[in-house]
């Protein structure tokens, strides 16, 4: 092949929507014109009612509890041995150049963190080519050029291999480091939790010491599944005083809300050093040896 046939294929290949890195964010244009591509995998995490209703062509379904397991301790909601993930995912269609754009309904922030938390795990198995669809299906919709099917799609199944990131799994013992360290903390539960109005089932009521609330449906445009823009996502964290950089860990009561939260801090605001703390207020305020904060007591 000449030279200047080489240079332009080479271009083309750099050019190439679907070749290029992943973004963390994806709209319903970019994915619209990218359907059909062989290196592309939507993965719909719809209750499977809805998915039968609609959703995007070729999406494959995989139901949110699967990416979620009691552990040994038995802490709810848990990331699943390493080995089960690889056979789910491979089991999905999904090998380790497949780029995989995750899909919900869109109508609620609760919504939308089931994205996040499996673009969590993804990043966490070493899996980098994810992406989410903002506003979900609802934004996608809404373009009516955008086609959609209710078809049930059967995935072909295709080996996958984790390569799993140590970092991304924070357990008690460096959250207890963490209060010794003065690292910050945030809590994405709500106020009414934090405050310890409100508290889970056989757990003590309140909040980790020394942590600031951001509560995870501030982070999307009036609680829905469409995240505010980057300029606004800082005004909030400012007001809420959560710093945009440095070491913080944040948690939930089972690691769903704050996925979200993480994926704001470290994904779209650039802050790598922001960490999730799986097993939450779950394991933490089941636990009476560790230090509880009640802000709010009540007779």
């Amino acid at each position: 092949m000449p030279i200047r046939q080489l240079a332009t294929l080479f271009l083309l290949l750099l050019i190439s929507p679907a070749l290029t890195a992943a973004q963390p964010l994806v709209d319903g244009g970019w994915l619209a014109a990218n359907l059909g591509k062989p290196d592309l995998l939507v993965l719909d995490l719809q209750p499977k009612p809805a998915y039968q209703q609609y959703h995007v062509p070729g999406a494959i379904h995989s139901d949110y509890g699967s990416w979620r397991r009691t552990d040994a301790k038995s802490v709810p909601q848990m990331l699943p041995p390493v080995k089960d993930l690889e056979q789910l995912i491979g089991g999905l269609g999904i090998d380790n150049t497949t780029q995989v754009v995750l899909v919900v309904t869109g109508r609620s922030a609760g919504e939308m963190a089931s994205a996040t938390r499996v673009y969590w795990t993804f990043k966490a198995l070493g899996h980098d080519n994810v992406s989410i669809l903002d506003g979900g299906l609802v934004a996608y919709a809404q373009d009516r050029s955008h086609p959609l099917e209710n078809r049930v799609n059967q995935p072909v199944g295709k080996p996958f291999k984790a390569h799993p990131r140590a970092e991304y799994l924070v357990r008690t013992e460096q959250v207890k480091d963490a209060l010794d360290r003065n690292i910050r903390l945030v809590d994405n539960r709500s106020s009414a939790e934090h405050m310890g109005l409100v508290s889970g089932k056989k757990e003590r009521p309140g909040t980790i010491p020394g942590a600031v609330n951001l509560p995870f449906d501030w982070l999307t445009v009036n609680r829905g599944a469409t995240f505010h823009t980057p300029e606004n996502l800082k005004r909030i964290y400012q007001a809420a005083g959560v710093p945009l950089d440095g070491e913080q860990i944040s948690f939930c009561h089972t690691g769903h809300r704050t996925s979200l939260a993480w994926f704001v801090s470290h994904e779209l605001l650039g802050n790598d050093k922001a960490q999730l703390y799986d097993g939450s207020t779950a394991e933490w305020a089941a636990n009476p040896s560790l230090p509880l904060e009640q802000k709010i007591r009540l007779n």
